[in-house]
């Protein structure tokens, strides 16, 4: 027999909205309000730690740890899809259910926007539908892939147009290539109207995590053993790497040092070996670059140990092409033996699967977000490869979000914000209960109607 006709129409949303974009290392989660903005959006560690002496961080408890040396991870998401929910769940409760959060909330009184990688399996996907409404019992709940709520924003004011009248329900951009470069993977999806074009969408497997997995072992090599410091050779990497837009003239200045022919680089030109100051846990003290003194690591790799101004002992490590040659992979995944194409060809490939007329809007309108993008050099390089790439007669424009990290979140919180486009997208506790995960599944792919 049929299933029933939903009347969800009929039925009156909870006013309060949880948002969570769940990335696979950090989970950015905020209330919806009318009108959203980035300081709603809280972001939380998506992770358990344990450390030295076995004590367990939950989330955002990390915070407050003072002690980085040796901890270990474990990540729910891997590879870009939420496989873990024992692990989840001991975040989510955390993070929702304890009273003392910023972002406790009652789930039967709460409706969830929830985000996910494209392309995610149906069976982790129905996995995701029945913890939502069986184990959380949130009263309602749609779940969409997270490039598409980018599509929610004011797109055109990023290539500087006036800023677009905000009164009205939102309306998603008619066509944008969001290029999601983040832990696990990066993405290139193209969207129709906010929609994914599902034989276009193209994944590159190389993200945050390969990167620092890669700095970890040059910097074993070359310094300190640091295949058990995570955390802290990722802090290393966010403060120390840039894009090379001239990655033979970098290697060639990083093999000579600072200095060229006895002279001092210019202001315009990039230091590129440097020094960094490693974190001091039980001092408290933070990592941090400064400029290579070659006289002063003369002495040290002598002395094996150097004072500071305050008489503290400080360890450093020599940085030169490490710096560049680590995100070169983005660009030349070949580097480290990885058969596939970098980024730029990704995302020619993605526009290989969409039809011809549809390029140059396409082109035209690229949004960059993820964590790798905030990478010195990362937007000119990628820039410069695609235009290099792409037909003469398009137009190449390609725009960084303001927040690249919190980007996605406030795409969807921009949307629920709207109470009608929010009753039109979420599906209940009731429906589910009435028509199974399977209905459910269909209803978020655009399969069936309502």
């Amino acid at each position: 027999m049929a299933p029933r006709r939903s009347n969800v129409h009929s039925q009156t949303l909870p006013n309060k909205t949880l948002v969570i974009d769940n990335g696979a290392y950090t989970i950015k989660a905020g209330i919806s309000t009318s009108s959203p903005t980035l300081e709603d959006c809280h972001i939380i560690p998506n992770c358990l730690a344990r450390e030295r002496d076995r004590k367990v961080w939950v989330g955002s408890e990390i915070e407050t740890c003072r002690d980085f040396g040796e901890m270990a991870f474990r990540r729910p998401v891997e590879k870009g899809y939420l496989v873990n929910w024992e692990a989840e769940k001991a975040i989510w409760d955390s993070s929702f259910r304890d009273p003392r959060s910023k972002l406790h909330c009652d789930p039967q009184e709460t409706n969830l926007v929830l985000t996910e990688a494209p392309n995610t399996p149906a069976a982790l996907q129905t996995n995701c539908d029945q913890v939502v409404f069986e184990e959380y019992e949130f009263a309602t709940y749609s779940r969409h892939t997270g490039p598409s709520l980018n599509a929610y924003h004011d797109i055109q004011h990023l290539f500087g147009a006036p800023v677009r009248d905000s009164s009205g329900p939102p309306v998603p951009a008619e066509c944008l290539l969001v290029i999601d470069s983040g832990f696990s993977h990066s993405t290139v999806t193209p969207l129709y109207k906010g929609r994914p074009i599902q034989q276009a969408i193209r994944r590159f497997d190389v993200g945050g995590k390969l990167l620092t997995n890669y700095l970890k072992e040059l910097l074993s090599i070359r310094h300190y053993n640091l295949m058990n410091e995570e955390h802290l050779v990722n802090k290393t990497k966010e403060r120390v790497c840039f894009v090379s837009s001239d990655f033979k003239n970098d290697l060639e200045q990083a093999w000579k040092g600072n200095a060229k022919n006895g002279k001092k680089i210019s202001e315009h030109d990039r230091e590129i070996v440097v020094d960094y100051v490693l974190p001091d846990y039980n001092a408290g003290t933070k990592g941090h670059m400064r400029s290579h003194d070659p006289s002063l690591a003369a002495r040290v790799k002598k002395m094996g140990a150097m004072a500071n101004q305050a008489g503290a002992v400080e360890d450093f490590m020599t940085l030169g092409n490490e710096r560049f040659a680590v995100p070169e992979v983005l660009f030349n995944p070949t580097d480290v033996g990885m058969k596939e194409a970098g980024l730029p060809e990704t995302v020619m490939q993605s526009l290989s699967g969409l039809p011809p007329g549809l390029w140059p809007a396409m082109l035209a309108n690229m949004l960059v977000v993820g964590g790798n993008c905030s990478m010195d050099g990362f937007m000119e390089r990628l820039e410069t490869e695609i235009r290099q790439l792409a037909p003469a007669e398009c137009i190449v424009r390609i725009g960084k979000a303001p927040d690249p990290i919190k980007s996605t979140w406030l795409g969807g919180a921009t949307l629920a914000a709207d109470r009608t486009a929010l009753k039109a997208m979420q599906v209940t506790r009731q429906e589910y209960l009435e028509h199974g995960s399977g209905w459910v599944s269909r209803v978020f792919a655009g399969t069936t109607s309502r």
